[in-house]
Parts: structure tokens; C-alpha cells; sequence
């Protein structure tokens, strides 16, 4: 039980945020209220009376200045842009990879390396990842067959799923496309991926079509970016995006370590988006999008290369996660979050970051330096679940309880990491279990090579009151969330 020291404290908390937060309104009241008694009603008559008699030059003048006002504040507003509503891919069952597949198909690819195969088998105990997360039917096989059709397949498979899916749930229609974005980092075939579904679903000649490569697992909120900036320009729009990591020729067959860390986390996954920047979508449409806040460490060399393709010593290519990767996200979060806490922050949470800023700058620099209270910005967090380290430092870091990153440690659970995708099986999992009011703010984040770390501000349109048929959460939400030791011994 906490102690009377402690809420005490908690109730200071709550007095000096009340106060900061409604300074201006506590402030003006009672200047009102003392002003407003010593103003004769006859003056205030008078006024409204010599208005009334104005010549009609002047009314008609202040009429038509107020009217150009209004439209150049109008025209020059950004418009507001609209999520529809999102499907995410569920694979089937015949793709499922238990742990005991995993490691026997290790052990027989790895046979010459043992010490390779207990490394997966301790990364694997450790990584915070189910039995029930897929892998394609290309890496089924012994060895495994990651060829250009396998690959193809998979694209089509889970792109075309997703976006059949998602044309169901809200009823557009192909020629009702105007931007169509794909992104998946590792997989670029030639036409692309986003030529792959023009080609499938007979879309116009004059779509925008854009196709992001490289980008990582944030590429799902640069494409959410990119789509907000062509709405702004091209009114009465739909944007079609699609997120996704092909797996099938990514699939790493050496034997080095930092290679091989990939192949135990990275698990197939898909979701396609629907933005519109039309106000009549406003009273369907699921959320509103508030905020998107980019940052790149490109420039340093260190963060450049901790998440790098390259070949092994044997020629095979894979990608290699450096050490120092979970230091670099940390500092990209802390650029991200000085960024995106002006914009999304109370009063009281600024003034108490300044202090302290302040305070460190002129007077001591050992100061510790003051962590906002995010959850008093947003009552839902999307945490990319790139891996059990990712979520629990971004835990530790904003301060954040097991609830607030429960729905990400559910969806690397039950998913595994599926690139950028996973932010919208996170969001999934919360409306599957009813936790999405009206009115609710939610902040993803996602980290992604290069090295970057990106974040979307949503804003709830209506409540999601029970788990939605398409869910790819429907079958099982009733039994989320389960606990998740530190260890599965295998």
C-alpha cells in the first residue's frame, strides 16, 4: 500500500498540474469578475447602438475584411487528414513456427556449427516470442529455398490479402485510389512491389504511386508522412498505404552471430492503410492524424551502420545488428522526444522540463535531468516490437507501466517482429480489447536503419467498442494478455 508521504506527494502532483495547465483561465476569471461590475450598462448600450448606425461603407467594409480573413485562414490550414480504417495480415497455420521447428530446422541447416545453433536457442529463450509466429513456406524447407519466385509469392500473398481485406472492410473501390505508397525495406524486385499492385487491381494511370526500399521498420510512419504531405496538396483524395517486410530472400544461411539474430525475431506480417483527406470521411473514419516527427542520426557513422546488410566471410548476405544498437536507438528517442514534447505536452510537464534544462545549463550539470510525463500527453502507446530489449528501454526510459506496453509485448508475442507493420497489430490489440475511447490520443514509435526514429500522433474518432471480425486478433484476444517469463527453457 503506498504511504501517506507518497500520496501526498501524488495530490501536490495533481494540485500544480491543475494550476499550470489552467493558468490562463484561473488568471482571468476573477479579472473579470472584478471589471465587470464597475462598466455602467448604459455605456455598453450606447456602443451597441452607435454600431448599429454606422455608415453602411464601413459595415459593409469590416463585412468583406472579415471574409477575406476567414478565407486565407482557411485556405492556408493544413487540411486534416483522416485514417479510414486498417487491415492487418493473419497467416495461416500451415506457416506457424514453434520453437521446437525452429530449432531442429537450425540444427539441421547449422550442422557443422553447433555453437551457432545454441546461440539461436538462447536468443530464441529469451526473445519474448511465441509458438504461434509464421515464417513462409520457402524457409519450411532443408534447406531453405529463398528464390525469386518464393519471394514473389509472398508478396502477393500477403499484400494482396491485406488490401482485399481492407477494400471489404470499408467498401472503396480501385479507380477510387488517387496515392498508392508500398514500403518494404529488404525486398526490391523489379517492376515493384507498388507497380505489383497496380498490376493486380487494375488502378489508374494517373495514380501516384511511390515505393520505399531500405528504410527499415520505421518506414511505416515515413510512408504515413509521405501520404500526409501529397493529401495536403492534392484535395479530395485517398491514400492507399501499405506496410511490409518480405522474408523469404532475407532469410540468413551463415553462421555468424550478429547475422544470425534476424532469423529469431523477424516473422511474417502485413497491414494496408486507407487516409483521406475528404471531410466527409470524418464521421467514419477511425482516427484523425495529429503529428508526424522525424529523426535521422544518418550523419554519424556509428548509427549508420548498426543495422547493415553486408556478406559474411563466406559470401552469404544477412543483416548485422551491432552492440551498440539499443545506446543509438536511446539517443534517437531522446532527439525524437524533444521534438514531438512542445507539441504534444501540457504546460505543467514544459515548465518542469525547462526548469530542470535551465538548471543543468547555469548551475550544475550533474543535475538529473527531468523525464516528461507522457502518459499525461497520450492514454495509448504503440511501441515497435522490434525485440524484448527495444520494449523494455523504451519502458524504462518514458517511464511507462505493463499496461501501456502491454499491446506491443502481446504483438511480439504473438506475431513476432513483423518490420513495420507491427505498430498496427499493436493498435489492433488494443481496440480488440475495447480499450479505444473517443477522444483518446496514441503515439507510435518505431526505430529503423540508417538510423532513425519515427513517431504518429492519432487522435480516437469513436469508440471501438468490441474486437472487429477482421481482427487478427479475433481468434485469440481472450486469452491476452499471458505472462511471459524471462526465460522459455527449450
Amino acid at each position: 500500500m503506498p504511504s501517506e508521504a507518497t500520496k501526498s506527494l501524488k495530490y501536490v502532483k495533481l494540485g500544480y498540474q491543475y494550476i499550470v495547465n489552467n493558468f490562463l483561465t484561473l488568471l482571468l476569471i476573477p479579472i473579470a469578475l472584478a471589471v465587470a461590475p464597475q462598466i455602467p450598462h448604459g455605456i455598453i448600450l450606447n456602443k451597441i447602438w452607435s454600431f448599429l448606425h454606422m455608415d453602411l461603407l464601413v459595415i459593409l467594409s469590416s463585412v468583406f475584411l472579415i471574409i477575406i480573413i476567414a478565407t486565407v485562414y482557411f485556405m492556408s490550414k493544413p487540411r486534416s487528414i483522416y485514417l479510414v480504417d486498417y487491415t492487418c495480415y493473419k497467416p495461416p497455420v500451415t506457416c506457424r513456427v514453434p520453437f521446437s521447428t525452429f530449432m531442429e530446422h537450425s540444427r539441421l541447416n547449422l550442422k557443422d556449427n553447433p555453437k551457432s545453433v545454441e546461440f539461436q536457442m538462447r536468443i530464441l529463450e529469451r526473445s519474448g516470442l511465441g509458438e504461434e509466429t509464421c515464417l513462409p513456406p520457402a524457409i519450411h524447407f532443408i534447406p531453405p529455398m529463398p528464390t525469386m519466385e518464393a519471394a514473389r509469392s509472398e508478396a502477393e500473398e500477403v499484400i494482396f490479402s491485406t488490401i482485399d481485406a481492407l477494400m471489404t472492410k470499408t467498401g472503396i473501390k480501385p479507380k477510387d485510389i488517387d496515392i498508392l505508397i508500398v514500403n518494404c525495406s529488404l525486398f526490391s524486385p523489379t517492376p515493384s512491389l507498388s507497380a505489383m499492385v497496380v498490376n493486380k487491381y487494375k488502378l489508374r494511370s494517373n495514380i501516384k504511386s511511390f515505393n520505399l526500399s531500405g528504410m527499415g521498420c520505421s518506414a511505416g510512419l515515413i510512408s504515413i508522412d509521405l501520404a500526409r504531405d501529397l493529401l495536403q496538396v492534392h484535395p479530395g483524395s485517398n491514400a492507399l498505404v501499405v506496410s511490409t517486410e518480405i522474408i523469404t530472400p532475407n532469410y540468413y544461411r551463415g553462421s555468424e552471430r550478429a547475422m544470425l539474430l534476424p532469423n529469431c525475431l523477424f516473422r511474417m506480417g502485413a497491414a494496408a492503410i486507407l487516409l483521406s483527406n475528404k471531410r466527409r470521411d470524418s464521421h467514419r473514419a477511425k482516427y484523425k492524424l495529429v503529428h508526424v516527427v522525424r529523426t535521422h542520426k544518418g550523419s554519424d557513422d556509428k548509427a549508420y551502420k548498426c543495422v547493415y546488410e553486408q556478406e559474411d566471410p563466406q559470401g552469404k548476405i544477412g543483416i548485422n545488428l551491432s552492440k551498440d544498437l539499443m545506446v543509438i536507438a536511446g539517443e534517437a528517442l531522446k532527439s525524437n522526444i524533444t521534438t514531438i514534447g512542445p507539441l504534444v505536452l501540457p504546460a505543467s510537464e514544459q515548465l518542469l522540463f525547462l526548469i530542470t534544462l535551465i538548471g543543468r545549463k547555469i548551475f550544475n550539470p550533474k543535475w538529473k535531468p527531468y523525464i516528461p510525463d507522457f502518459k499525461q500527453a497520450f492514454e495509448h502507446f504503440c511501441i515497435h516490437a522490434g525485440g524484448r530489449a527495444v520494449i523494455d528501454e523504451l519502458q524504462k526510459s518514458l517511464q511507462l507501466s505493463a499496461e501501456h506496453v502491454e499491446a506491443s509485448r502481446m504483438t511480439l508475442h504473438r506475431f513476432g517482429n513483423t518490420s513495420s507493420s507491427s505498430l498496427w497489430y499493436e493498435m489492433a490489440y488494443i481496440e480488440a480489447k475495447g480499450r479505444m475511447k473517443k477522444g483518446d490520443r496514441v503515439w507510435q514509435i518505431a526505430f529503423g536503419s540508417g538510423f532513425k526514429c519515427n513517431s504518429a500522433v492519432w487522435k480516437c474518432n469513436k469508440t471501438v467498442k468490441k474486437c472487429p471480425e477482421d481482427s487478427p486478433w479475433k481468434d485469440c484476444i481472450e486469452r491476452y494478455p499471458v505472462f511471459i517469463p524471462e526465460v522459455v527453457k527449450l
